[in-house]
């Protein structure tokens, strides 16, 4: 155990936060999203959500402020009538832990996907919300 660094955080999601560089990003990703398949790394967390994991990540990691979003949500299917509170909780914690990089946009499901492959790591959680995977962009430490 560490002081200031929130338990949520296993050694090896903490690895890899740090391994992060400036413009990498990082899928968090709900229970239904196929991580194992598209992961270059895999953190598991499973039985955890993705709120409190964003919670506990943003506060060690920078969003990057030199693009307009530095956060992106998977987009709901055109025609699925599933509703995502959850999106305006994630807004919530952003806004909280950053206030200059807080635009969030949102990706059609399958370039969402294609956006996931290139990502750095995804760490599959146990989140049952549905449409509830985001992306985070890592900006720099001032």
């Amino acid at each position: 155990m560490l002081k200031g660094i929130p338990s949520i955080l296993s050694p090896e999601l903490l690895k890899i936060l740090m391994e992060m560089g400036h413009g990498d990003e990082i899928v968090l990703a709900d229970g239904n999203f196929p991580s194992a398949a598209y992961a270059r790394r895999l953190a598991r967390c499973d039985g955890h959500g993705v709120p409190e994991l964003l919670e506990a990540i943003l506060q060690l990691f920078p969003l990057d402020p030199y693009v307009a979003c530095p956060v992106a949500l998977m987009q709901v299917v055109p025609g699925d009538t599933v509703e995502t509170p959850i999106w305006d909780t994630y807004k919530a914690i952003v806004n909280k832990h950053e206030t200059k990089a807080n635009q969030v946009e949102n990706i059609e499901r399958f370039a969402f996907y294609e956006r996931a492959k290139l990502a750095y790591a995804v760490v599959a959680t146990g989140e049952a919300a549905l449409y509830a995977n985001i992306i985070l962009k890592k900006g720099v430490v001032v």
